[in-house]
């Protein structure tokens, strides 16, 4: 399969009516088709397999279902440090974000170095980005040590302040992944989340206190 029937095969799902409904749930980028939903486009992503080509090729249509598919079929080994900064720039969603983070961009060489440099970036999905990639790794890597996870926790608590709506969800979300991965994490979100609540600010008490809801009832 070629970009071009590719994306032939996708403009066939263009719906009004599911557009509409996405921007309820406050997914608004451009370009969109409203269709297919995720689990058809994983069944395409197995019918094409890993194509970095390709995947660049999609990404560059600018379509935001397109751009989606191509976080699923790029090859994670051949992904440039240049291209992550590129796509992440590129973010105008948060499940665009999300769905290329947490299957493409933790799986690379360069997703450690990207959680300290984008957790520090001031572009709203930029920033979360960040955050994702630490949920993403807090779910995915197996082999990470705890160490690992108390050093992202600091930086939760620093960035737990910013009262972007799309920020302040990815670090509650990233919070309470890492408190769910076993139960001496649990113990060290559980006081990274009561600091933050001490914090006593908008977007702090938000996260703190989902945050605790969810972990102290596991």
């Amino acid at each position: 399969m070629d970009s071009k029937s590719i994306i032939k095969e996708l403009q066939k799902y263009h719906s009004q009516k599911n557009i509409d409904g996405m921007k309820r749930f406050s997914i608004s980028g451009k370009n969109m088709i409203g269709g297919p939903g995720i689990p058809a486009l994983r069944k395409m992503t197995k019918q094409i397999g890993k194509d970095h080509k390709l995947a660049k090729e999609l990404w560059d249509s600018e379509i935001h279902e397109a751009r989606i598919l191509a976080g699923f079929i790029d090859d994670p080994n051949l992904v440039t440090e240049d291209q992550m900064d590129e796509w992440a720039d590129g973010f105008d969603s948060w499940d665009l974000c999300d769905q290329v983070c947490s299957n493409l961009f933790d799986k690379t060489i360069y997703s450690k170095k990207k959680i300290l440099q984008w957790t520090m970036d001031e572009r709203e999905f930029m920033k979360r980005a960040g955050f994702v990639l630490i949920a993403a790794a807090a779910v995915h890597d197996k082999k990470a040590k705890d160490r690992t996870f108390i050093k992202y926790l600091s930086i939760i608590k620093k960035h737990s302040n910013d009262n972007r709506n799309f920020v302040r969800k990815a670090v509650n979300w990233t919070l309470r992944q890492v408190g769910k991965r076993n139960n001496a994490l649990k113990a060290a979100a559980i006081k990274t989340a009561e600091e933050i609540l001490a914090q006593d600010t908008d977007a702090s008490r938000w996260i703190a206190r989902d945050a605790l809801r969810e972990l102290r009832n596991k």
